[in-house]
């Protein structure tokens, strides 16, 4: 097992807001902020906890799409917008579909190991609400192997592959049981954006979300076993973090109270072009949370909070699975039991998550990061929870189970 080889940390985490359906701000008829907006203002709230920005050494961006749903690519020298101090200093761009994020993290993390900086200015981003939603689908299933699977896939493809999890999930608890699990899902990622005003379901006023969770799925329309509430939104904005060393975060003018540590540190990729092991479990998560728990020595149990890729409600109740909080197939009962509620044994996605913060794809891993520094740190203001253990994890995962980082951080 390969270890740190010394100290990493995380510090000055910042978000926008989620923005598209669900928010007052947004309306489609009406020009909205693009890449460059997000990236200035993600960066200038990092900036603006630090003392010194000319201490950091590197930049590196998450995301997917930009050059589709933008017409944008060379996203590294863009970061260049955010101070002046960045120009002349490496800047790059990742991307490994939804995991672009997770990647923009584990790349500064590498950096800093190998000596090359000792502080880096790390930030997702992703604006997606510039084309239809049916030529998004599109643009998003570039996520999947898009020659093999996609002429003869759904035509909301990604919406299709996990309801293709969810029906083989129900098939295997019982479909009332999946679906009552996949409803309650809801209603925490809802509850927890109601506490954070910058998710795009804070606005939701909905007084019974269960019900609304329950909503059938309709085949003709959308899905034969998701229904839209089971699904994260198009979203626009973005996130960002620094990653340093010990020398790097005093070099920001920090205090140790405002960093969080890196315990460990998971990455791995499946093979794109082959179909899951088994609907029923994300085989590549486990197998990276595993890793980043064993290089932190610790385990499931010892996470005070939990940051998981919740794209579809099915994928949130599959990966407390694979994370050990359930055994395989009890997944839907440690839902349905509480577990996953802010006030329950593992607080999860206590921002919203992908479902109720929103899923600006590129910048969801970074946003996943600020959300464990901000609890863990006592940052997280009207949706800050009681924290029972010093550590926490999280997991971003790039299409269906095939690009995941996770990471466990401690206070």
């Amino acid at each position: 097992m390969r270890t740190l080889n010394k100290p990493v940390f995380l510090a000055a985490g910042a978000y926008t807001l989620s923005l598209g359906t669900g928010r007052p701000e947004f309306n489609p008829r009406t020009p909205r902020p693009g890449l460059d907006h997000y990236i200035r203002e993600a960066g200038a709230a990092t900036l603006a906890q630090i003392g010194d920005p000319g201490a950091i050494d590197e930049s590196v961006i998450g995301n997917f799409m930009a050059a589709r749903f933008n017409r944008q690519g060379h996203l590294g020298s863009l970061m260049t917008i955010v101070h002046p101090s960045l120009e002349y200093k490496p800047a790059l761009r990742v991307e490994g579909a939804c995991a672009s994020g997770g990647l923009a993290l584990a790349s500064a993390v590498k950096s800093v190991l190998s000596g090359m900086a000792d502080a880096v200015l790390v930030m997702g981003v992703e604006v997606q609400n510039t084309v239809k939603a049916i030529y998004c689908a599109d643009y998003l299933a570039g996520a999947g192997w898009y020659d093999g699977e996609r002429k003869e896939g759904h035509t909301y493809f990604f919406p299709g592959k996990f309801s293709d999890r969810a029906g083989a999930y129900g098939a295997k608890v019982g479909p009332e049981k999946a679906r009552q699990a996949f409803a309650h899902w809801y209603r925490n990622a809802v509850e927890n954006a109601r506490l954070n005003p910058d998710a795009q379901e804070h606005f939701n006023r909905v007084d019974d979300l269960v019900a609304q969770g329950l909503t059938p799925p309709n085949p003709k329309s959308f899905t034969d076993h998701l229904n839209l509430y089971d699904c994260s939104k198009v979203s626009d904005g973005a996130a960002s973090i620094i990653v340093a060393s010990e020398e790097g975060w005093r070099r920001l003018g920090l205090a140790r109270q405002d960093v969080v540590e890196l315990a460990g540190m998971g990455q791995m990729a499946a093979n794109l072009t082959t179909p899951p092991p088994d609907l029923t479990e994300m085989t590549t998560c486990r197998r990276a949370a595993e890793q980043a728990l064993a290089m932190a020595g610790t385990g499931i149990g010892d996470m005070g909070v939990v940051e998981v890729h919740d794209c579809f409600t099915i994928s949130g109740v599959l990966l407390t699975e694979a994370l050990g909080m359930a055994a395989p197939g009890a997944g839907a009962d440690a839902v349905l039991e509480g577990l996953t509620r802010r006030d329950g044994r593992w607080p999860t996605n206590t921002g919203g998550g992908l479902v109720g913060y929103g899923h600006p794809t590129g910048a969801t891993g970074v946003r996943m990061a600020v959300d464990l520094w901000r609890q863990l740190t006592g940052r997280a203001a009207g949706y800050q929870v009681d924290l029972k253990k010093d550590h926490g994890i999280l997991v971003s995962m790039g299409g269906n189970d095939k690009t995941v980082v996770s990471l466990v951080v401690k206070r």
